[in-house]
């Protein structure tokens, strides 16, 4: 774990002050660390006398083994656990991505050593209770701060990190309850459907969440990741929320019933499908950290199942040919392709051995014609879901404590059912994975029902690409893996005429963020969240809204588009 040498050998034992954005156009700015208008200590103390715990002053991670000499203990449980999401999550100052704990200046100087804050907000409150969450918010927008809203840090657009900001920790609002007659607050006392329904305050994760629908004998449809340690009331759920069994049960937006949401002015609300439903349309696929900070999220249950897993290697264009019939079907999982390799890993629950065998048997038998044989299928079946999770997933470490920047396309139903070689040809030509967490159920969803981009209901699955360096690379090194990762971005892009990507596995790099996150619903969007953060407390990397802003989020500019990164 090789210290910065960008800036130079030595370590910056303070984070410089910052200049206030200067613009003929601006309108507004944010306060940061080390500007005059930064609340002076007094302020912070008051803020600490209102809320439940002291208040956070966090580092990256690694700051244990920069000290000369290291603190041994500290420094040995970093490198111990620096790619595991759950041991990472657990940390204010880490974020599941390490490139987002560091700083790239316009120099081209890296900042993320003892000390020198990098991205990470020097300064926080964490929340363990929603009149935490509301003092924290008021103290923001009262003193003008750069809000950061942080749970897991589990972001690829690294929304929940900034440099000189103000950090909001909801990663312990860990409350979990489950009603077998849940009915959505507002909601008429007659001809309201009831339903079996799990609440998750918005520091649970999704480890922690489907035991405690286990437990009850249940199943809610959630994020997976190795270790499980993705929020399962945060960012997820407000950029889709796609999970394996999606093409049986729907996205996780699909799902919700319910928020509780503190807004810019530090009120409770309650959006759901009676009240607040302009919010609720909005925050189920309209991105996170921009509406408001969600404390909880209500999502309907299913009842336990059993589940089939059929793992396969081989034979590329009849994949894509048979997709859309095994998404009908309500297969869904997780896949890679190489010019050589095929390998793909399919669940669907109250499945069957013999179902896998049969639904997969034209590509299996094609890929053994096409092999001589050299081909291997692996079906599994699993008493219930949570023992699939455990045993693939829950032990796990990885995905994360890694520099890396990534892309995605939505793959369209119509260009696999019409042109399935054209789709494998251009699937070929880059290395690419793809999550089939679409189609089925998904397609079946009115696209104007949610907030979610209409490009996802006419989606087979999600293709990504990945760009990764080694720790300690200069910023001229990491500059040519983002022009890697626009150029093979332009190839995937060749997918869709639309460009519909899901925002939470997404480029900080798009061309047109607002047409592959947003597409048509952005405008609608926008005008949501001008009406519930009229004064743009809650802006994120790309997000709604994030337009009016200059590039580092610092100064709202008025009449100007956003420089792109």
């Amino acid at each position: 774990m090789a210290e910065r040498k960008d800036r130079s050998s030595k370590i910056y034992r303070s984070m410089p002050a910052l200049l206030p954005c200067k613009l003929p156009s601006l309108k507004h700015y944010t306060c940061l660390y080390g500007q005059p208008c930064w609340p002076d200590p007094g302020a912070f103390s008051a803020l600490a006398s209102q809320v439940s715990q002291p208040l956070l002053h966090s580092v990256p991670p690694a700051s244990a083994c920069y000290r000369h000499p290291p603190l041994s203990e500290n420094c040995s449980d970093v490198t111990t656990h620096y790619k595991d999401g759950v041991w990472r999550s657990n940390h204010p100052g880490a974020m599941q991505m390490a490139n987002f704990e560091t700083f790239i200046s316009p120099s081209g100087s890296i900042s993320a050593c003892y000390l020198n804050q990098g991205s990470i907000p020097p300064i926080g409150v964490n929340a363990t209770s929603v009149h935490d969450v509301q003092a924290a918010v008021k103290f923001a927008n009262r003193n003008n701060l750069r809000l950061v809203i942080k749970n897991t840090g589990h972001d690829y657009l690294g929304r929940s990190a900034g440099k000189g900001g103000f950090m909001l920790w909801t990663h312990s609002l860990k409350e979990m309850t489950y009603s077998s007659s849940f009915i959505p607050d507002g909601a008429p006392s007659n001809g309201t459907e009831v339903f079996n329904a799990v609440t998750f305050g918005a520091g649970v994760q999704w480890f922690e969440a489907y035991a405690f629908a286990h437990q009850q004998g249940r199943f809610v449809v959630g994020g997976i990741s190795f270790g499980g340690s993705i929020g399962a009331a945060g960012g997820w759920i407000m950029g889709a929320g796609h999970s394996a069994l999606s093409p049986t049960l729907g996205l996780g937006v699909d799902n919700v019933l319910q928020f509780s949401v503190v807004l810019a002015d530090g009120s409770l609300v309650v959006a759901n499908a009676y009240q607040h439903s302009d919010l609720f349309w909005a925050l189920r696929g309209g991105g996170g950290g921009t509406y408001g900070v969600v404390v909880s999220a209500t999502y309907k249950t299913y009842a336990d199942f059993p589940l089939t897993l059929y793992i396969l290697s081989e034979v590329v264009t009849q994949f894509i040919r048979l997709h859309p019939t095994i998404s009908d079907a309500g297969w869904g999982g997780y896949s890679s392709i190489t010019p050589s390799n095929l390998r793909l890993a399919f669940a669907k629950p109250n499945a069957t051995v013999a179902d896998a065998n049969s639904t997969f048997a034209p590509l299996t038998n094609l890929a053994f014609n096409a092999t001589g044989g050299n081909v291997q299928t692996l079906p599994l079946s699993y008493p219930s879901f949570l023992d699939w999770f455990n045993a693939f997933f829950r032990g796990e470490a990885g995905q994360v404590g890694i520099q890396l920047y990534i892309a995605n396309r939505l793959l369209p139903r119509k260009l696999a059912v019409e042109n399935p070689a054209k789709a494998a040809k251009l699937m070929l030509s880059i290395p690419r994975d793809f999550s089939s967490v679409a189609g089925g159920a998904v397609s079946r969803v009115d696209p104007s029902s949610t907030g979610l981009n209409p490009s996802w209901r006419g989606a087979l699955s999600e293709v990504y690409i990945t760009e990764t360096w080694p720790e300690g690379s200069s910023a001229a090194t990491i500059a040519q893996h983002v022009e890697s990762l626009k150029k093979d971005t332009d190839i995937i892009d060749q997918l869709t005429t639309d460009s519909g990507s899901y925002l939470n596995e997404a480029s900080l790099f798009e061309k047109d963020f607002k047409k592959s996150f947003f597409g048509p619903h952005y405008s609608k969007l926008k005008s949501i969240k001008n009406k519930h953060d009229p004064a743009s407390l809650f802006v994120v990397a790309e997000g709604v809204g994030s337009d009016e802003w200059d590039s580092d989020l610092e100064c709202r500019v008025n009449g100007q588009k956003r420089p792109l990164p």
